[in-house]
């Protein structure tokens, strides 16, 4: 199954590692890490529920950038 994972630079020199399609993310010390982990964690995640229905067609990723109050 393919997923869509994004990756975050985090403090302390790790990366976040997200799923797009389920609530699951790893951290790592390179981004090949994070997604190592990720990708074992999800496998364990699927082995107690249902793998969802793949979408039809691929998420988009973009940034967006957001006002805040001052």
């Amino acid at each position: 199954m393919r997923l869509t994972a994004t990756v975050t630079p985090e403090d302390g020199g790790l990366y976040c590692a997200r799923c797009v399609q389920v609530e699951v993310a790893c951290e790592g010390h390179t981004v090949d890490e994070a997604l190592d982990r990720l990708r074992r964690a999800l496998e364990r995640y699927f082995e107690r529920r249902p793998a969802p229905h793949p979408p039809a067609h691929p998420p988009i990723v973009v940034p967006i950038e957001v006002s805040l109050p001052d």
